[in-house]
């Protein structure tokens, strides 16, 4: 019989285990983004954030020139929206540096178990991501991400 109570309470556990994460959450699968520093780049911050929310901060500079961050997506859905945000420092042909504000986004379709690269456009103002196994998986929406505006007061 004692047995039997232990299974009992194992299958009690099982259930509360089961219903536990209801109150956060779900997460539907990840994907993997990969930034690297530019040839004429210094240093990079950028921020990248899906569904509105904050997902990762990525910094490159001379000790760090590449970096793969891995990003959680929530249940209930397939697609994402993302937007990418930062200041990217540039060293110019004739050895000045400049900082530039970059930003960029769009809707991702169906990421989960992508990899997907961090790349720049004009001159280090664009930013963007892009599936190069896959260009239908992200959807590049033309224009600046409003999440990026930096509020003033």
């Amino acid at each position: 019989m004692p047995q039997f109570r232990s299974w009992k309470i194992l299958i009690f556990l099982g259930a509360g285990a089961v219903l536990a994460p209801a109150s956060q959450p779900a997460l539907a699968g990840t994907f993997t983004v990969v930034d690297g520093r530019a040839d004429n780049e210094i240093s990079e911050i950028s921020r990248l954030y899906v569904d509105e929310q904050l997902a990762a901060t990525i910094r490159l500079d001379a000790s760090a020139p590449q970096r793969a961050v891995h990003v959680e997506t929530a249940a209930g859905r397939i697609n994402h929206t993302y937007a990418l945000c930062g200041e990217i420092t540039i060293r110019t042909p004739d050895g000045r540096t400049e900082t530039h504000e970059v930003n960029g986004g769009g809707i991702l379709h169906h990421p989960e178990g992508r990899t997907l690269n961090a790349l720049g456009t004009r001159n280090f103002t664009e930013f963007y991501l892009a599936d190069p196994e896959d260009p239908s998986v992200v959807e590049r929406q033309p224009g600046r991400s409003e999440i990026c505006s930096v509020p003033t007061s």
